[in-house]
């Protein structure tokens, strides 16, 4: 949709009888051992559907830029490289929207140069495919105007005159408001690359210098016109990134104060079943004043004893669950949570189970340990990929659950979760607003008890989680739980 999008970033998609639509090439999923990114102004990495700045990091990414150690610095935010383009994510593929230096702020709004001028193009009497928008800097007043470049072979005075009409008439139906400037040219003004790719940042150096005529606007009315047309957007911008900030704050400030008093009730009730309800009440008194809406579907498929196997986007995962469903499952988490004394004793008293991931002995064990839970009766909620990851996609899974249920001949429960990454990404301190929905899926059962039925149960309960994730699959990106750890992109250093 235009309106979101070009005023607050925000891509949202259209219905097909939108006329106003914009449309964005998608470029596909990073490609394997790649990671991208869409940054805002404050290098805070944005939710999905959210335009801002695209950066990436892997073997692909170059070095710096050769004896200019000032321009390498500004191109790497981190480890990530910037590419000078804005682009949003959706379901994990990129869309690029344009290039940041092309784009055209005007009034707070951005202006996509590529659709102007495709819209020009059809006009009779212009030369398709030789019109350039771009943004130029008023040397009087210092603000940016918009500027359409546009090559005819009419030369008549009368016919230029309602050339410029038309264009003025088609950029105020596209964008709500007309160009500055209007230059129609000779054929061979408009400066193209070999390919015949439009060099917009050559046009607007030839305009500025005073080598393309056109009429000019007052000063003042220039700058009038863009203070009226930018106090809104402007308004819109400054008030949604104020409610950003206050909102992560006010969602830690909970947080704490819910916490202060869970970890003392938890450690001090002496009976497991009485500590689960006082913990599900809290955590959904925080999704309640933190306005996160939890949708859950698929309560019916809930069985005892069974195994839960879920797909794992964020931190927020293991509270989302707890608040949602209505039994409480023995979780399985990684042995490094206990080694903080104040983590161990709240997870200890909740019956978390601590395994550890690459020792082999000790897996060996953990996996007795939750066999025996199973023979009880229990149900054990495992997050199958073993770790979690800042970009969309679905893991590898790991074995454990699976050798575990075709062993006890027990059905898994396949459940996907979906929003929690886009509240909270992996290696960010930054909750952001959103609604997580957690789809409880049919009962997988194995087919046999050896290798062979685990690894059939494994892929059955992979494709269903898969299926409604609506994130790629990495399956072949990543082929160790190591190398999940570490991310192929963090295996490259740079000089």
């Amino acid at each position: 949709r235009r309106g979101p999008l070009v005023s607050d970033g925000r891509a949202l998609p259209a219905s097909d009888q939108d006329a106003t639509a914009l449309r964005f090439v998608g470029c596909g999923f990073p490609l394997p051992g790649h990671q991208v990114r869409v940054v805002d102004e404050s290098d805070r990495e944005l939710p999905e559907r959210r335009q801002g700045r695209l950066q990436f990091k892997g073997p692909s990414a170059t070095s710096g830029y050769f004896r200019n150690p000032d321009q390498t610095r500004a191109l790497f935010h981190g480890p990530w490289l910037d590419t000078g383009d804005l682009a949003y994510i959706a379901g994990g593929e990129v869309f690029l929207t344009g290039r940041i230096k092309e784009i055209i702020i005007r009034g707070g709004r951005n202006i996509y140069p590529h659709e102007l001028e495709g819209t020009i193009n059809d006009i009779e009497g212009i030369r398709r495919g030789c019109t350039a928008v771009f943004g130029a800097t008023d040397p009087d007043s210092g603000t940016e105007r918009l500027v359409v470049l546009a090559e005819s072979r009419k030369r008549d005075a009368g016919t230029l005159e309602t050339l410029r009409q038309q264009i003025n008439e088609v950029t105020v139906d596209l964008l709500g408001t007309p160009p500055d400037d209007v230059v129609i040219a000779p054929p061979g003004t408009v400066l193209k690359t070999s390919s015949g790719k439009i060099r917009r940042t050559a046009c607007r150096a030839l305009y500025e210098e005073g080598r393309l005529t056109g009429p000019q606007r007052a000063v003042w009315l220039q700058l009038v016109r863009l203070f009226l047309a930018g106090l809104a957007p402007r308004g819109r911008r400054l008030l949604r990134r104020t409610g950003e900030y206050l909102y992560a704050a006010w969602s830690w400030l909970l947080l704490a104060m819910i916490s202060l008093v869970i970890w003392p009730a938890v450690v001090l009730l002496p009976v497991q079943r009485w500590r689960w309800p006082l913990v599900r009440g809290a955590l959904r008194l925080l999704a309640l004043l933190t306005g996160t809406r939890i949708t859950v579907r698929g309560r019916a498929n809930l069985e005892t004893p069974s195994i839960l196997v879920a797909n794992h986007a964020s931190y927020l995962d293991s509270l989302v669950l707890a608040a949602a469903l209505p039994v409480h499952p023995a979780f399985v988490a990684k042995a490094e949570l206990a080694g903080k004394p104040v983590s161990r004793l709240f997870l200890s008293r909740l019956g978390v189970i601590f395994v550890e991931r690459f020792d082999f002995e000790k897996g060996v064990e953990d996996a007795r340990r939750i066999s025996r839970l199973v023979r009880e009766g229990r149900q054990v909620l495992f997050f199958a990929e073993g770790t979690l990851q800042r970009m969309p996609g679905l893991l590898p899974f790991q074995m454990g659950a699976f050798v575990v249920a075709a062993r006890e001949k027990t059905a898994v429960i396949p459940i996907t979760i979906r929003g929690t990454r886009n509240k909270l990404r992996a290696d960010s301190w930054f909750p952001r607003r959103g609604a997580v929905q957690v789809n409880i899926g049919r009962p997988v059962r194995p087919d046999g008890d050896d290798w062979a039925a685990a690894l059939r149960l494994r892929d059955r309960v992979r494709k269903a989680i898969l299926r409604r994730l609506g994130e790629p699959d990495l399956a072949t990106t990543y082929t160790s739980l190591a190398q999940m750890e570490i991310g192929p992109a963090e295996e490259e250093r740079r000089p």
